[in-house]
């Protein structure tokens, strides 16, 4: 069923939101270790390559069916379709792509818990609440728990005030309060003993790495999933454009954007755990890789803290808020998917749809909570590395080989009229139809059998 839809209110509004639901807490933790481990600026140099032969071409597609069809993922990629075949393929993708991005929030709000709970734990250890501090910062099931509701809490709060008074309005207020934060860290840490060896690791290319496969594939992977693609929610941002913007001058932003944080967030981080190292802390695993994920951010980094002293206690809380910010820009991008489709497709209120959808989100969260052992990492293997990557191809299939290539054209020509005769027109069809897909088959394919 069709709805009026809202749209951003401007150019900057909409890149905040799509940069913001792009940069999250794999940016932080993800990209700088993934860096430092496959030969420093060789992986830099191969990951910005990918990202725009392979990130950006699929990133289009999803903002170009987005604004085109005006619709959530179900209803855009039916809208497209040529017969009852693809129909029911658009139904399925669509719907895989909705119950992918809530399991994808349902684990993600566990660790930002975790953020937001160390975040406080920084707070109350400047005030010398040792006993308050001991719990916010101590592993249990309870704490995580309360901290997962209290993030999707926020999440629900924002996405509720709907498109231009939730997503965009706080988009724009936290992204650049993350880059001036994220700024000021960067220049703090760069001046303490051992960031240099951090920043050698990172900016030094080992071109020998070059030639491993496996240098290949994790900057693929990586490129790919930071774009937040294959689970609908850029289609969705893509679905609230203006009529008149350039789509694929704001799409390269986006891009632009999402790697330029991702890049600073290297600066910040392997700096920071080599600070560490200089420090004694242990910023190595069993097996001699460095220490990444969440690890890296409640064991290595606050034990950096705590060797720094009063420093450390004025580093940590604008380090944790940072990371809060980095989630929370994300997952209200995750929420907005499951809830634009109840909303357009059943007629359901706004504000009701959000509750509800919330609220079974969150009781999802708390049974991987409580069943951490067991469902924590299934739920990421099951949704990062098998979904998505197969939703991704789905969706490329849709925009190279469902979609009318003349109707693509008119879409692209309401922002600028002379867009047959761009660089963009004469290469992006034939990626998106032949390129991409080939290449997301290779991944997955790696992902599952290597």
């Amino acid at each position: 069923m069709s709805t009026a839809r809202a749209e951003f209110s401007s150019r900057f509004g909409f890149l905040m939101a799509a940069s913001g639901s792009a940069v999250g807490l794999g940016n932080v933790w993800g990209f700088p270790t993934n860096a430092a481990s496959n030969g420093g600026a060789a992986f830099l140099f191969t990951y910005l390559l990918l990202v725009f032969i392979l990130g950006y071409p699929a990133l289009m597609a999803e903002l170009i069916i987005g604004r085109h069809t005006r619709s959530n993922a179900v209803g855009a990629l039916q809208q497209l379709a040529r017969g009852p075949a693809s129909r029911l393929l658009g139904f399925v993708v669509g719907v895989a792509g909705i119950i992918t991005v809530s399991l994808i929030l349902c684990f993600y709000a566990v660790v930002s818990g975790w953020m937001v709970a160390w975040m406080f734990g920084s707070l109350t250890g400047a005030f010398g609440l040792e006993g308050v501090t001991q719990w916010l910062t101590t592993d249990a099931t309870l704490r995580n728990a309360i901290f997962a509701v209290v993030f999707m809490a926020a999440t629900v709060y924002v996405v509720r005030a709907g498109v231009r008074e939730g997503i965009e309005k706080w988009s724009t207020r936290l992204m650049p309060s993350l880059i001036v934060i994220m700024g000021l860290l960067i220049v703090y840490v760069l001046t303490l003993d051992g960031a240099i060896d951090g920043l050698r690791v990172y900016l030094v290319p080992d071109f020998n790495r070059l030639a491993n496969p496996g240098l290949i594939i994790s900057a693929l992977g990586q490129a790919f999933f930071s774009l937040s693609l294959g689970v609908g929610t850029m289609l969705i941002y893509g679905s609230y454009i203006s009529r008149q913007e350039n789509l694929p001058v704001v799409g390269s932003m986006v891009a632009l954007l999402d790697t330029g944080i991702a890049c600073l967030a290297g600066l910040l981080v392997l700096p920071a755990m080599y600070v560490a190292l200089a420090n004694g802390v242990q910023i190595y695993d069993a097996g001699g890789a460095l220490i990444a994920g969440p690890q890296l951010i409640v064991v290595v980094l606050p034990a950096l803290f705590e060797t720094m002293g009063t420093a450390g206690v004025v580093i940590a809380f604008p380090f944790f808020v940072l990371l809060v910010i980095a989630s929370l820009t994300s997952s209200i991008s995750m929420l907005e998917v499951p809830v634009a489709y109840v909303v357009e497709t059943y007629g359901a209120k706004r504000s009701r749809a959000v509750l509800v959808l919330g609220a079974l989100i969150t009781a999802i969260c708390l049974v991987i909570v409580f069943n951490f052992g067991v469902l924590f990492d299934l739920v990421v293997m099951i949704t990062t590395e098998y979904s998505q990557p197969l939703l991704g191809l789905l969706f490329v299939v849709f925009a190279g080989w469902i979609w009318n290539r003349n109707s693509i054209l008119e879409e692209l020509r309401q922002g600028n009229e002379g867009v047959e005769h761009s660089l963009f027109w004469k290469i992006w069809p034939f990626y998106v139809r032949f390129v991409c897909p080939v290449i997301i088959v290779a991944v997955y394919v790696q992902m599952i059998f290597f």
